[in-house]
């Protein structure tokens, strides 16, 4: 029997509505604008392809030069989250124990889902086919949305995959504890540190949600994508630490990716009054919302 991710069908209806749940005043705030836009010939479909590729790259180099123009403010906030990490340590055995029983009540579907979500397969299938979409319809806002979640989910697969490797952490579920390490080793059950699902999930979830002012979507969209960091501890796969410091990294990651498209203005829907905003209609036996961008 084939399997269907929910949380992949339910991130692209809710994409897909939200670009073409527009109406008659859409079409006149994109002529409005349109003097402005059109100011630069239309590339062709080959010419964006080389563009987002550059902007790809630009995104993931400027991920990992950041310490490097981090300031003041910024290396307090990083040695917050170290600390932070470090003092949850404490309680990564105890929550170990929590996640698993309550795992045990979780229906099979919802723990399979945040797995599958997490994978790089599917979160890859999903990041290009949002790009390719934008591609297609020669949409820039969506390009910049899959552009924003390619270079996003290379940075932090790259980042989590030597962390693994270079940690060593054993699992919960090989019976060490939360401070045992083997460092640089090839086992999968030395692999905790930091959670990869988490990674590539959160950073999924924080790159859509960044596309909507409506905090009641941008709460659906977190919500989602926290399901599977939580399956991760259900299942015992990974410690509380492991899962908190891959968010935090989705977050920066996709934060700086975001900042450097923005800084070098290389989308003309960069900014903020171009975000899709949210506007709930009811009249007379109908409701109904419409997404305005």
């Amino acid at each position: 029997m084939k399997y269907t991710n929910p949380l992949l069908i339910c991130i692209l209806l809710a994409f897909t509505f939200s670009i073409y749940a527009q109406d008659s005043l859409d079409m006149q705030d994109s002529q409005n604008v349109g003097d402005t836009l059109d100011t630069k010939p239309e590339m062709t479909t080959w010419q964006m392809i080389k563009h987002d590729g550059v902007s790809v790259y630009g995104g993931v180099k400027h991920v990992y030069t950041g310490p490097l123009r981090w300031k003041g403010k910024d290396w307090l906030t990083f040695g917050g989250v170290i600390a932070g990490n470090a003092i949850l340590l404490a309680v990564d055995e105890p929550a170990n124990d929590v996640f698993r029983k309550q795992g045990d009540g979780v229906p099979d579907l919802i723990k399979e889902a945040g797995f599958r979500f997490g994978k790089p397969l599917l979160n890859y299938g999903l990041t290009t086919s949002v790009y390719t979409l934008g591609l297609i319809t020669k949409n820039e806002k969506i390009r910049r949305t899959g552009v924003l979640l390619i270079a996003s989910a290379t940075a932090g697969g790259l980042l989590q995959t030597l962390g693994k490797t270079a940690v060593g952490r054993a699992r919960p579920l090989e019976g060490e504890g939360n401070l045992s390490f083997r460092f640089w080793s090839n086992e999968a059950g030395y692999h905790s540190f930091p959670s990869g699902h988490a990674i590539l999930a959160f950073t999924t979830a924080h790159a859509f949600a960044k596309q909507f002012d409506n905090l009641f979507v941008k709460g659906g969209i977190y919500a989602l994508g926290l399901i599977t960091p939580v399956s991760r501890l259900w299942d015992g796969a990974h410690w509380l630490t492991d899962v908190t410091l891959g968010i935090v990294m989705s977050v920066f990651i996709v934060d700086s990716v975001d900042n450097y498209l923005k800084k070098d203005k290389r989308y003309a829907f960069g900014s903020k009054k171009h975000k899709i905003r949210w506007n709930l209609r009811v009249g007379v036996r109908q409701i109904g919302v419409v997404g305005r961008f």
